[in-house]
């Protein structure tokens, strides 16, 4: 089947706009979550350059933030441009392996292929493999005690629009095909 970002906007408008006053769209540059200013109804959550991997890394860091952090843009937190050092890179992989898992599983969910992103092609060269193995083992316990509810109504509305299975089950995942 074909991945086309208005699906993924359709489906997410679907499932968020009325209810989180939400909307994905579709950006040129950088991706970036905007808060509702005022006058404005809607947060947005902008995803880079059309692309349908982009809108779910996005849509991924927006199912993990709580509350208070969709109140923020960004939810607050810093971002590093490429050229990180490998202390740098290893805090983001830290703070990446949520955002990353869930991605996996709505990438799975949407029968698309799903790459690890380290996102620093031009900084010191790291060795991502315990990275890999945090994001598997992130999917493992989300398949083992359930996901968080929001993330698990746009993983069923995937499942749903794209023909794949509606369980959530860790046999859909292997550390040996993650790339």
């Amino acid at each position: 089947m074909e991945h086309r970002v208005d699906d993924l906007i359709r489906i997410f408008k679907e499932c968020f706009e009325g209810t989180y006053q939400t909307r994905l769209v579709r950006g040129d540059f950088e991706p970036l979550y905007r808060p509702a200013q005022p006058g404005q109804a809607l947060h947005e959550i902008v995803f880079a350059h059309g692309f349908f991997s982009s809108a779910l890394h996005e849509i991924s860091h927006w199912l993990i933030a709580g509350p208070q952090r969709r109140l923020l843009e960004d939810f607050g937190y810093w971002y590093e441009p490429d050229g990180r050092t490998a202390a740098q890179q290893a805090l983001f992989e830290r703070v990446e392996i949520k955002p990353q898992a869930t991605e996996w599983i709505l990438s799975e969910a949407a029968g698309y292929r799903f790459r690890v992103s380290t996102d620093n092609l031009n900084g010191e060269p790291t060795d991502n493999s315990e990275f890999k193995r945090a994001v598997y083992q992130q999917v493992c316990h989300y398949c083992e005690e359930g996901l968080p509810a929001r993330t698990d109504i746009f993983r069923r509305a995937l499942a749903d629009f794209y023909k794949t299975p509606s369980d959530l089950c860790v046999k859909h995942f292997s550390l040996a095909n993650l790339r």
